[in-house]
């Protein structure tokens, strides 16, 4: 079949300018950036009508991380059960959805692309607009489907298994690069400190989990030094964790092992509270915002809802089911894209190593 993509351009593009009018939108997006294949519909950004996820984390478990093949194949088998369960927890079908969204990136280029392929597919063969998200603004844009009260500007402290960043949430919508990792990501951090306690796979919630019964103040890991005051390094202290294993390894010890993961877990919620709280102090901001896989760590959550507590900072965190990656996010995403006409076309490709722009 000829695909007439400057047919389909152009209607997407009258599609979308009757919807910005209208302000209104019920969006079906797609998210396969890594291991879990999901669907989700939202309505005008804020209220989730569905939310699909299937986790391949008993897939992976075996090989105590992702394995890229193993999750796009699986990818390619579930998108379309996924897909018609989210039309069926709704209850509508293809003319009820206004427009199409996908995650393009970052992320694994196998997974990313097939959840892109079938995104456009979808988008052409029902007539919708298409709209890319950055998986990263996605897990910033959870935060609205928690708080219906939030709209830019606010800070955002985005902690995942691949980004540890602070950013300017700015009104129109943009974002400023506050701070980043120097190195790990928190979340990659807080696995592999869980795989040398030799805690099952995803390590990062297992660590967290087997922390609440440890003594935090049992070992000291060092603070890393940063020329940037709002910049972050957890390489460091994950060494420095690594050899504290090995050392009671070496004598044939047993490991402490909740005192462990209860010290290197304060190691890394001391760094990003103090430094975003200093972000806070210095930009003179009022709003604080928490996005991310890392974001439903319970030290995390409560260190940093005292310390807002304590500046008079307003604090929101998105519910724990949304802090790790699912599609509602990237719906919610969407809808404010499509409100300012941000559409893609159907050459839209993965983008692995995507930026915030």
């Amino acid at each position: 079949m000829q695909i007439n993509d400057s047919a389909y351009s152009a209607a997407a593009r009258r599609k979308a300018a009757a919807l910005a009018t209208w302000g209104s939108a019920r969006i079906l997006a797609i998210e396969t950036s890594c291991d879990e294949t999901a669907c989700a519909i939202v309505a005008d950004g804020r209220h989730i009508l569905a939310n699909r996820i299937y986790s391949q984390i008993d897939l992976h478990r075996l090989y105590g991380g992702v394995v890229p093949e193993i999750a796009s194949r699986a990818h390619v088998e579930k998108i379309d059960v996924v897909v018609d369960a989210a039309l069926r927890d709704a209850g509508i079908n293809e003319t009820d959805i206004d427009a199409i969204a996908v995650t393009h990136g970052p992320g694994l280029v196998g997974a990313l692309l097939v959840g892109v392929s079938y995104a456009k597919a979808l988008a052409y063969g029902w007539g919708k607009p298409l709209i890319a998200v950055n998986h990263i603004q996605g897990h910033i844009a959870a935060n609205y489907l928690t708080h219906p009260d939030l709209a830019p500007p606010f800070l955002c402290l985005v902690v995942s298994g691949g980004h540890s960043h602070l950013f300017r949430v700015e009104k129109d919508g943009s974002n400023t690069l506050v701070g980043c990792t120097l190195d790990d990501a928190a979340g990659e951090a807080f696995d592999k400190a869980a795989r040398q306690l030799s805690l099952p796979y995803p390590g990062g919630p297992e660590l967290d989990k087997l922390a609440e019964t440890g003594d935090d103040s049992a070992f000291h890991l060092p603070v890393p030094h940063v020329d940037r005051p709002y910049d972050f390094s957890f390489s460091g202290p994950k060494t420095a964790f690594v050899s504290l294993v090995h050392t009671f390894v070496q004598r044939g010890e047993p490991l402490p092992t909740a005192d462990l993961a209860a010290s290197f877990r304060k190691s890394v919620v001391d760094q990003l509270v103090s430094r975003t709280m200093q972000a806070m102090h210095d930009l003179s901001e009022k709003r604080l915002a928490v996005a991310g896989g890392v974001a439903a760590n319970r030290l995390l959550r409560a260190r940093l809802a005292a310390a807002c507590q304590d500046n008079g900072y307003q604090l929101y965190m998105p519910d724990v089911a949304l802090c790790g990656d699912n599609a509602a996010m990237i719906a919610s995403a969407a809808y404010w894209q499509l409100m300012r006409g941000e559409l893609a076309g159907l050459e839209l490709n993965a983008q692995p190593a995507l930026r915030m722009g």
